[in-house]
C-alpha cells in the first residue's frame, strides 16, 4: 500500500508544488491523497486541480466553533486514508486533539532557523524583515514535526541560507524558499526511512 499524504495550505502552495513534483517523479514514494485549504481562493487548490489531485476548501466560518471545524477536517483526512500530513503555508495553529491524532505524522516548514524568528507573529515576509532588521548574517529553513504549539515541534532538518549585505526581505525570501523546496523533500524521506525501521 503506497504512503498517502495529505496537504494543508492557505495560499499559493509553492512548497506543495515542489512536493507534488517529487511525488510524480518518484523521488518521494507514495501519493498525495488530499489537498485541503482554509481559503477557497487559495492558488494551491488550482495547482491541485491542474495535477488531478483531490482537493477541498474548508472554511472556518461554516462551522459553529473551532473544535467542530478541526474535527470535520480530521474526518476528511481520515476518509482519504492519509498517513502523513504536510503543512505547506497553512496559516492556522492546530489544536492539541488534532496534533495528537496524527502524532509525529504532521510536518511543517518554517522560513528561519528555529528557534530564531519563529513562533507567534513570525510568518511570511515578517520573518525575513525581522532577520534583516536584527543584522543577522545567516538565516535558513527548518522542517519540524507539528505539535500544539507554534513552531515548537521537534526539528527534523535545518539548512542555512546566507543573508547578503544588500538583501531585502523579498530577495532573502526568494533564496530561503528555494532551500525550503529542497529540504522539505529530504525531511519527508528521512521521516519515512525512520518509520520503516
Amino acid at each position: 500500500m503506497p504512503v498517502r499524504f495529505g496537504v494543508l495550505l492557505s495560499g499559493g502552495g509553492t512548497n506543495f508544488q515542489a512536493i507534488a513534483d517529487n511525488v510524480r517523479k518518484g523521488v518521494i514514494p507514495g501519493e498525495i491523497a488530499l489537498v485541503l485549504s482554509d481559503h477557497k481562493d487559495a492558488y494551491g487548490l488550482v495547482r491541485a486541480e491542474k495535477m488531478g489531485i483531490p482537493h477541498i476548501a474548508m472554511l472556518r466560518r461554516e462551522y459553529k466553533d473551532s473544535e467542530s471545524y478541526y474535527r470535520a477536517m480530521i474526518e476528511k483526512l481520515d476518509a482519504a486514508k492519509v498517513d502523513y500530513l504536510l503543512l505547506a503555508g497553512f496559516m492556522r495553529i492546530l489544536p492539541a486533539f488534532f496534533t495528537d491524532h496524527y502524532k509525529r505524522r504532521i510536518l511543517n516548514i518554517h522560513p528561519s532557523l528555529i528557534p530564531k524568528f519563529s513562533g507567534k507573529g513570525f510568518y511570511g515576509e515578517r520573518v525575513h524583515e525581522a532577520v534583516i532588521a536584527a543584522g543577522e548574517k545567516v538565516s535558513g529553513a527548518t522542517v519540524h514535526f507539528v505539535d500544539a504549539g507554534c513552531d515548537t515541534g521537534e526539528i527534523i532538518l535545518q539548512r542555512e541560507v546566507p543573508v547578503l549585505p544588500d538583501d531585502t526581505a523579498e530577495t532573502l525570501a526568494k533564496r530561503v524558499l528555494e532551500t525550503e523546496h529542497e529540504i522539505y523533500t529530504e525531511a519527508i524521506l528521512r521521516v519515512l526511512k525512520e518509520d520503516q525501521r
